[in-house]
C-alpha cells in the first residue's frame, strides 16, 4: 500500500485543508484582529440605518469625495438632521443651547439604537458637557461627576444597549443580501 502523501486525493485534501479552515479562523493569520471600538461599531450601524433612510426616501446617501447638486444637499441634509422647530432642546449651566430634531433619519437611528432619542439626547448632551460645566462652575470634574451619577449611568446603560442594538444591524444581511459593513 503506498504511504498517505501518494494517494491520488492526498495532495487535493492537503491543498484543501488551509481553505476548510478559513470559515473557522475568519481568515485570519493567526492573531485575532482587535474588536472595533464600540464608537466605531455604533457609528457603522448609524450610517447603515440612515443609508437605509435617505434610501427609502428616494435619496441618495453622500458619500465623502462625492459632491451632488447644491438642491439635493438641502434635501439630504433635511432628511437626514430633521426640519422645521427643533423637538429636543436642553439650556447647559454654561448657559449654552442645545437643539435636535427629532423627525430625519439621523432621529430615527438613535431611537432605534437607543430606545429612547429624547433621554439619549438628554444625557448625553450632560454627560458630553461635564468639563465645560465643572470650569463653568469653578468646580472639580469629580464634584461635576458625583453630581451627574444618575446621568451617567443612564448614559452607560443607553450606550450598551446601542452598542448591542448596532451589533445586530451590522449582522443583518441587507436587502441585497450581503452584509453591511
Amino acid at each position: 500500500m503506498a504511504p498517505a502523501s501518494r494517494k491520488p486525493g492526498a495532495r487535493r485534501a492537503a491543498t484543501l485543508l488551509p481553505l476548510l479552515c478559513l470559515p473557522l479562523t475568519g481568515c485570519s493569520s493567526g492573531t485575532p484582529e482587535p474588536a472595533p471600538a464600540p464608537d466605531e461599531v455604533i457609528k457603522a450601524a448609524t450610517r447603515v440605518l440612515t443609508d437605509a433612510c435617505l434610501t427609502h426616501r428616494g435619496l441618495t446617501p453622500p458619500r465623502p469625495g462625492r459632491s451632488s447638486p447644491p438642491a439635493d444637499e438641502r434635501r439630504i441634509a433635511a432628511a437626514l438632521f430633521g426640519t422645521g422647530p427643533a423637538e429636543l432642546s436642553l439650556t447647559l449651566p454654561t448657559g449654552y443651547a442645545v437643539r435636535a430634531h427629532t423627525d430625519g433619519c439621523l432621529g430615527a437611528a438613535q431611537q432605534q439604537l437607543y430606545g429612547d432619542q429624547r433621554r439619549w439626547f438628554r444625557v448625553s448632551v450632560i454627560v458630553n458637557n461635564l468639563g465645560p460645566e465643572a470650569d463653568h462652575t469653578h468646580r472639580t470634574l469629580n464634584e461635576i461627576r458625583d453630581r451627574h451619577r444618575a446621568d451617567i449611568a443612564d448614559w452607560k446603560r443607553m450606550r450598551t444597549r446601542a452598542l448591542a442594538e448596532a451589533t445586530t444591524v451590522l449582522n443583518q444581511p441587507s436587502p441585497q443580501g450581503d452584509t453591511p459593513r
